[in-house]
């Protein structure tokens, strides 16, 4: 991330954890008042993620700010918006989907498509260990806590207010690691999390042509800002030209997708056959 940007972003957490000290408030009190997760506000408070316009109107409400107050946070949140416009993921020891994971977390607002790994909001345990530790040279204290964050940030699904919908291609489901029994595991949670009233879950069938050839796969946030996922790493665009482009795309591959009772019916036939590879390798 962009030294200029985190600076501001910085800024921005240490005078907020500075007015949270002022009202006599811990963290853990602030998130509940605020409706919002602790790990969102430690996270806010120590510069390493954005809070959305309604997170820090949440905040500045919980913590009974007055409009002096409440004006002087909008615009350190402004500043930080005004940052470069596209950064990239430079922490060394940080595996990529860091940078993925902290923009969905302060979103409220998620359109994920992905053609060939699961969208991260997505992905169990074990599955997301695979994806990080396919990047190059990965370590494994590293990969153990991006995986740990990775689980505590799905946490959003829960959290009533939020929407989320998740386009991916059947190629996903098929493009495996591990073994069957771990991709049965992530099925089951895939149709645990489609029961969700804030998630929408689409596949689009091998059957049916993609209106786009997908390049990439990309996560919308709110509507400011992109993540876009390549080979070698991940970049945050948050150009409103660049962003709307992503909107429309990702509109077209929604509309190829099949949701409810068809998605749940595609799932099924798939998890049907990795049974069947299951059974397979066990005999």
């Amino acid at each position: 991330m962009g030294s200029e940007r985190q600076e501001r972003m910085t800024a921005l957490g240490a005078r907020l954890r500075g007015l949270r000290a002022e009202a006599g408030l811990t963290g853990a009190v602030l998130a509940q008042r605020a409706g919002v997760g602790q790990p969102t506000v430690s996270k806010i408070e120590n510069g390493r993620m954005v809070p959305s316009a309604d997170v820090l109107g949440r905040l500045s409400r919980a913590l009974d700010l007055d409009e002096p107050a409440s004006r002087e946070v909008r615009a350190l949140l402004a500043a930080v918006e005004d940052a470069p416009n596209t950064v990239e993921a430079s922490d060394d020891n940080a595996p990529d989907g860091a940078v993925l994971d902290e923009a969905v977390r302060s979103a409220r607002l998620v359109r994920s498509f992905q053609c060939v790994v699961l969208p991260a909001m997505l992905q169990s345990a074990e599955y997301a260990r695979h994806v990080f530790e396919s990047a190059p040279n990965p370590a494994p204290e590293a990969v153990g806590r991006a995986v740990a964050d990775r689980v505590e940030r799905q946490s959003v699904l829960y959290e009533p207010g939020r929407e989320s919908v998740f386009v991916m291609t059947e190629a996903v489901l098929r493009t495996w690691p591990g073994t069957p029994e771990l991709m049965l595991a992530q099925f089951d949670r895939l149709l645990a999390v489609d029961s969700l009233s804030t998630v929408r879950l689409g596949i689009i069938p091998w059957r049916r042509a993609v209106p786009v050839m997908p390049r990439h796969g990309f996560t919308l946030c709110d509507q400011r800002a992109v993540v876009v996922e390549t080979f070698q790493g991940e970049r945050v665009v948050d150009d409103s030209a660049e962003v709307a482009a992503y909107e429309e795309t990702f509109s077209r591959f929604e509309e190829a997708a099949v949701f409810g009772v068809e998605m749940r019916e595609l799932l099924i036939r798939v998890m049907h056959e990795f049974r069947e590879l299951a059974d397979c390798t066990t005999h």
